[in-house]
């Protein structure tokens, strides 16, 4: 009678965990969908230009003529190659999908999914990135004129604490 027991235990918690199963992929699903219209595959573009402009100046500070242009390429692709081993989309991706469903649920990820489908949400994703760019010009602007009290606040603060110690 134990085998019996045993074996319906098992077949029970097999049925019951199809549904949570499904659940799990449905929610990673709406997850990924809700990734592909945020165009989460872009989150990583500025590293690659930033990446890429560093090489450029470096390049620039050589002095090196335009000639030496096809060793500055193949360095650039060089580095894509190290950053999308890092940072690609096929990396973040499992990553991104476990963020989004531990933090919302299936249907406040339907619900996002449905909004950037709208037209108001089709122009929030046309305008965020400018919208970013310009937040970011703006309390950068700001923060400016704290600098200088925060700078003094900094040498008061190593001044009260004294010498550095060996």
């Amino acid at each position: 009678m134990t085998r019996f027991s045993a074996a319906f235990a098992a077949v029970l918690l097999t049925c019951a965990s199809a549904p949570v199963l499904a659940d799990a992929a449905s929610h990673a699903a709406d997850a990924e969908r809700f990734l592909q219209l945020a165009r989460a595959d872009k989150l990583a573009v500025p590293v690659y230009a930033q990446v890429q402009q560093m090489f450029a100046q470096r390049f620039a500070e050589t002095g090196a003529g335009k000639d030496k242009q096809a060793v500055l390429e193949t360095y650039q692709a060089k580095a894509n190659t190290e950053l999308d081993r890092a940072v690609g989309w096929d990396k973040l991706k499992p990553d991104m999908i476990k963020l989004y469903t531990s933090n919302f649920t299936e249907q406040e990820l339907k619900e996002l999914i449905s909004f950037y489908q709208s037209p108001l949400g089709k122009k929030v994703m046309e305008k965020m990135p400018t919208l970013t760019a310009q937040s970011a010009q703006i309390t950068q602007g700001k923060l400016e004129a704290a600098v200088p009290q925060v700078n003094k606040l900094l040498a008061d603060m190593s001044s009260e604490l004294g010498p550095k110690k060996p």
